[in-house]
């Protein structure tokens, strides 16, 4: 089943694209890194991404209006402002065309310090790339596919970026536990966060959106966080001691 193995590898690989490089580091920077290892992951989000590669100046402002209007109108992705998962994402995708081509003006303070490479990121963006990928992952599943019901899998690696967060979002603010009275409807959804590497701890996110580590209480585990902490020790990225107090703080329960 080498097509399983390829569509679970793809799922990872974009998902720690978008946890580490879009959200934990362009959108929050939680960490630094070196312009070389910002141009390295850069292009990793790019391939693994493919043919729904999200663009990070766009998810960074997207994910910080997020945070500032947690669940109320103005908040890009909630699921409380639509009556379904896939009013939601087209929602979504029509607040993520906007901000990309420069259709609105979000507040100054959603707009500064995060990745930009713009000769790449327009690559990315067209159509001779997505469709490239397309063309790509077509050939996969001619070559591995061992029978038409694997082609069930391939509209969702189209879309791969895009279903994670629609994932996160909609889970992360319908379903599971509260930790902390954050203001809005923000939960911690442990079944599921095996699939979506520490991102559905949504609740205890939104409660420490600079914490690199997601998991908080005594049971919960963010996967990612072991990743970031060994790259940190081969100073491939740096806590500033500011973000030293916030991982390490010390959170009873």
């Amino acid at each position: 089943m080498y097509i399983i193995l390829f569509f679970v590898l793809h799922w990872y690989l974009s998902l720690f694209c978008q946890s580490f490089f879009l959200h934990r580091y362009g959108a929050h920077r939680m960490f630094t890194m070196n312009k070389f290892w910002e141009r390295f992951f850069f292009i990793l989000t790019y391939i693994t991404q493919g043919a729904s590669f999200l663009n990070p100046r766009t998810y960074s402002v997207m994910h910080r209006m997020h945070h500032a209007y947690s669940d109320k109108l103005k908040d890009p992705h909630s699921p409380h402002n639509t009556s379904g998962i896939f009013r939601m994402m087209w929602r979504t995708r029509l607040f993520y065309v906007r901000v990309l081509n420069y259709q609105m003006k979000p507040k100054p303070v959603f707009t500064k310090n995060f990745p930009e490479w713009a000769s790449l990121e327009n690559f990315a963006e067209g159509w001779a790339s997505r469709i490239l990928f397309i063309i790509m992952y077509a050939c996969l599943y001619i070559w591995l596919a061992p029978n038409a019901w694997f082609w069930l899998l391939f509209p969702l690696q189209l879309i791969i970026g895009p279903l994670q967060g629609a994932i996160v979002n909609w889970s992360g603010h319908k379903y599971g536990y509260q930790s902390f009275n954050n203001g809005d409807k923000s939960r911690n959804t442990l079944p599921l966060d095996i699939l979506l590497l520490g991102e559905l701890f949504q609740n205890n996110h939104h409660k420490f959106p600079l914490r690199a580590n997601f998991a908080v209480r005594w049971f919960e585990f963010d996967p990612l966080y072991p990743v970031i902490r060994m790259l940190s020790w081969m100073k491939v990225i740096r806590f500033n001691r500011k973000q030293v107090a916030v991982q390490t703080e010390n959170l009873s329960f």
